[in-house]
This record gives C-alpha cells, structure tokens and sequence, in this order.
C-alpha cells in the first residue's frame, strides 16, 4: 500500500508541480498569477483534443503548453501593461478558461485517445521499492524531475536568474543595469502559462488520458498557494506538489479497499489550502516573499 501511495503522489502531483515550478518563475518577478488554474485548464484540454484529432501526443504537448501561455499573455498584459489588480485579472481567467473549455470541449467527453504511457527505466525500475516508485513513469514525469535543479540552478546561480529576482524585489537596480523590467516580467509570466500549459497536457494526455470538463479541480490554485507555502523555492514546491498528489492517492487507495472517502473532502482542499496560506502570509509576514509581491497581498495595485 505504501508503494502504491508513493507511486500515486508523483503521478498525481506532477501536472501540480509543473505549474508550481513556472509560479515560482512568475512570482520571483513580481508577479502573481491565479490564473495559473486557467492556463492549466487550456492546457489540458487543448492537448487532449490536439491528441484525438492527430494522434500525436506530442503535437498535443507543444498546443497545451501553447494554450497556457496564452492565457498566461492575457494576464501579463492587464497586469504588467494595463496595471490592473493581479488577483482579480487572475480570477476572470479562471473563469474564461472554464467556460472555454466546457463549451468546446463538449464533444470530446469519453472520447479515448493514445496519450503518453509510463516508461520503465531499464535496471533502476527493478530495485525493491525505490524502483516503481520512482523510475516507472511517463516520460514528462522524468522531464520534471530534472527542471526543479535546473529552475533552482537558473534563479540563483545564473545572471538572467539574478535580474529575474531583483526585478522582482528592487526594479530600479534593473533599470540602472539597463534592463526592463517589463520585458522580464512578461517572460516569466509566459513561463509560467507554459508550464502549467505543459502541466494540464500531463494530467489529460499522460495521467488520465481523458477529458472531462474542468478536470484540473483547482490543481492551479493549489500550484499558486504551494509556491508561497514554499517560500519561493523550487525544492519545496516540489514536496508541497507531491504531498497534495499523495492525499489524492491516498484516498483511492482507501477506496480500492472498501474504506469510503468523500470526494467532496478532496474537492475542497485547494480552497481551503489557498486560504490557509494567505492568511499564514498575513500574519508571519514571510521574509523571503519579493517586495513587489507585498504590494499584491497590502492590497496595492500593480505589478509592473
């Protein structure tokens, strides 16, 4: 049963994880995005019917990171261009996404398609425990294992990083450099749609090679609040995605052996962990947060 959790938690909390890593990304600069739960959304679907339509999940792939960047375009734009509230653009996403996507997505409901299938690892998949749960899944699965070094190695080892982190904490030190922090900030928060893009693509095209409308259930929320949960660090993004995946293991674990959960206490919990976390924000005062994303939660417009 233990095995069976664990392996659950990374397959569950990938698509989480993917998007996590891309807030993380967004946030550093300054900007905070809860329509990471729209870009993901996008993704999904997009990838889902790109896939039925061509029988590429790669093709499908490349158009559900491309839809989450869209919508992640749409929001930087109002946010950085337009100076509009960062919360409220983020929440108008969310619900444009969900409309989008259950109208267009009506005729691809039950519709079954060839997606991305787990990859056994040859010699690692064999060792007693660590083996199935680490090295028996699909291919973006071991695509994100490797991105949470590389995002940490970027943001605090490399120049870009540097200028990334201080647009997000003093933008006249950017400026000085001659750089522009609005340029900077619209790459993050296209990386960011990119990534929970690519994270929505994992959950219908790789996890559960299926559509049904809004299926992401407020995984990109869940994204946002572990970011800041995190304190902004790639690491610990990672933990927080793999513990949400893990509940959700859990609760089909117990399910498949006769101990009935309600759903509904899972549903919940992206709400009610957003909630949590803001309000541990409020109160702690976290000292890592970027200044810019201090003006977001005081309730100042902004975030160019």
């Amino acid at each position: 049963m233990i095995v069976e959790i664990l392996t659950g938690a990374i397959r569950a909390g990938t698509s989480v994880l993917f998007a996590s890593l891309g807030e993380v990304v967004a946030q550093r600069a300054g900007v905070i995005n809860l329509g990471t739960e729209g870009s993901m959304l996008g993704g999904a679907f997009v990838a889902f019917a790109v896939t039925y339509q061509t029988g590429s999940p790669w093709i499908g792939l490349l158009a559900g990171g491309l839809a989450g960047l869209l919508f992640a375009l749409i929001h930087a734009f109002l946010v950085i261009q337009r100076r509009a509230n960062q919360l409220a653009v983020g929440l108008t996403i969310i619900f444009l996404a969900q409309g989008l996507t259950a109208f267009m997505g009506q005729d691809y409901v039950d519709k079954q398609i060839n997606g991305l299938n787990p990859i056994a690892i040859p010699v690692l998949s064999d060792i007693p425990f660590i083996g199935p749960v680490f090295f028996n899944h699909d291919i973006l699965t071991y695509l994100v294992f490797l991105l949470v070094p590389l995002i940490w190695w970027f943001l605090f080892y490399s120049k870009p990083g540097v200028l990334l982190r201080a647009t997000g904490e003093r933008e006249e030190v950017v400026f000085s450099l001659g750089k522009s922090p609005t340029l900077i900030r619209y790459l993050a928060v296209s990386f960011g749609g990119l990534m929970a893009g690519l994270g929505g693509a994992q959950l219908s095209i790789a996890f559960t090679h299926t559509w049904v409308e809004n299926m992401t259930q407020g995984r990109g929320i869940i994204a946002v609040a572990l970011v800041i949960f995190a304190a902004w660090l790639p690491t610990r993004a990672m933990l927080g995605a793999y513990l949400f995946g893990g509940a959700q293991a859990l609760q089909l674990a117990l399910q498949g052996r006769g101990l009935e959960v309600s759903p509904f206490l899972l549903f919940m919990l992206p709400y009610l962990l957003t909630l949590v976390v803001l309000f541990i924000v409020e109160r702690r005062k976290v000292s890592s947060m970027p200044e810019s994303l201090r003006k977001v939660f005081e309730g100042e417009r902004g975030g160019g």
